[in-house]
């Protein structure tokens, strides 16, 4: 049981960054001091954002097919790279025999609580028509703005376009131009609520705005749960 489960594939590239975050945030200096990792890699699983919208096919049994994956290999902590799937975070916590880490949950945690200023989110259509964003932001007395409200979210919807579909320097651009928007009407931090902005942000002018990564702190998260339970230690001789 002392291993993370990753159950990713929405998308592909977003679960290289998560996996490559996870490895940077571990305090080791060899092979062996490393998180043992099982990781699922689903790219099949039906789009989130569509599905919540009411225009898609139901992507939750396929997403508690994965978990039941994760649930075969024994794992002791599981954690998804895609925030859109977190609208079904109930039913997947449900049917796994592993805890598992909101997102959100995470992400908004990371917002200081004095002197954030005012907190642009950007996500997916779908996220925030699930709104769990906004419950977690209300909760905790943040200030915030939508995308939509500074006629940015067609611009974050082209950027998580772009970057699925390998689009790198256009996706930077839309995210550019995305951030410039909300900065005029006075953002000064951004929330990335979606695994794929932070990968465009290499290639974007992010206008001076404080960047809190849905994805990095979703595994800030996962390393501080391993840690704390030795499963860098594993007990055995590799």
């Amino acid at each position: 049981m002392s291993r993370i489960g990753v159950f990713g594939g929405m998308g592909p590239s977003a679960t290289v960054d998560f996996l490559d975050k996870l490895v940077q945030l571990t305090p080791a200096s060899r092979d062996q001091d490393h998180l043992p990792i099982i990781l699922a890699s689903l790219p099949h699983v039906h789009d989130r954002s569509s599905a919540i919208l009411g225009q898609g096919r139901d992507p939750l049994p396929q997403l508690l097919a994965g978990i039941a994956m994760l649930n075969e290999a024994s794992v002791g902590l599981i954690v998804i790279p895609c925030n859109s799937s977190h609208h079904w975070f109930d039913e997947m916590s449900r049917s796994s025999k592993a805890p598992l880490l909101h997102i959100a949950k995470t992400c908004v945690q990371a917002v200081p609580s004095q002197g954030s200023g005012r907190v642009a989110l950007f996500a997916t259509r779908g996220a925030l028509a699930s709104g769990f964003y906004q419950r977690e932001l209300r909760s905790r007395g943040v200030d915030f703005m939508l995308a939509e409200a500074a006629g940015a979210q067609e611009q974050v919807d082209s950027c998580i376009h772009d970057v699925k579909a390998g689009r790198l320097e256009s996706a930077g651009a839309h995210l550019t131009r995305a951030c410039s928007l909300v900065a005029r009407q006075g953002a000064t931090t951004l929330i990335m609520a979606c695994t794929e902005l932070p990968i465009a942000t290499r290639y974007a002018d992010v206008s001076g705005l404080t960047l809190i990564d849905s994805s990095l702190e979703l595994a800030r998260a996962a390393v501080a749960f391993a840690m704390a339970r030795d499963w860098h230690r594993p007990g055995w001789d590799a």
